[in-house]
């Protein structure tokens, strides 16, 4: 069992978890940002003037 420690560090591991959790969170707000409800909140939607309202951004 002691032997699996010296092959995977557990700083490494951390590390990778904690990237994880960032790049998904990363994903998931920018999913929700960029959906019609959002967007337009932030000024988004103003590069598109042929919106409309329950359109899918991006195709």
């Amino acid at each position: 069992m002691h032997k699996m420690w010296m092959v995977i560090d557990a700083r490494r591991v951390g590390f990778l978890g904690a990237a994880g959790v960032v790049a998904i969170a990363a994903v998931i707000h920018f999913a929700v940002l960029s959906s019609p409800r959002y967007c337009d909140h932030l000024g988004w939607c103003a590069t598109a003037p042929t919106y409309t309202p329950g359109q899918k951004l991006g195709g």
